[in-house]
């Protein structure tokens, strides 16, 4: 199997666009290619660095739950004390 080359601009803006699902499922086919083998080096690398996007993406979702957690908390102890 051989991974095209990437345009990076236009593959990070698609990544860019992803939802956390769609980024996750994507990460983990990358994994289970990469566990597979039999690409050549710069198809690997390519491959990789899709993962990484890939795997930024996810945790920029994550972080942003995270952030809307805190928040929600932050208002219900506001409005406990007030």
């Amino acid at each position: 199997m051989t991974v095209a080359e990437p345009d990076t601009a236009t593959e990070a803006a698609e990544i860019a666009s992803f939802g956390y699902e769609r980024a996750r499922d994507e990460l983990v086919n990358v994994v289970k290619m990469l566990e597979q083998g039999g690409m050549d080096l710069d198809e690997s690398l390519a491959l990789w660095e899709r993962g990484e996007a890939l795997a930024n993406r996810c945790e920029e979702h994550l972080a942003g739950a995270r952030q809307r957690v805190e928040n929600a908390i932050s208002r219900s102890e506001a409005a406990e004390e007030a």
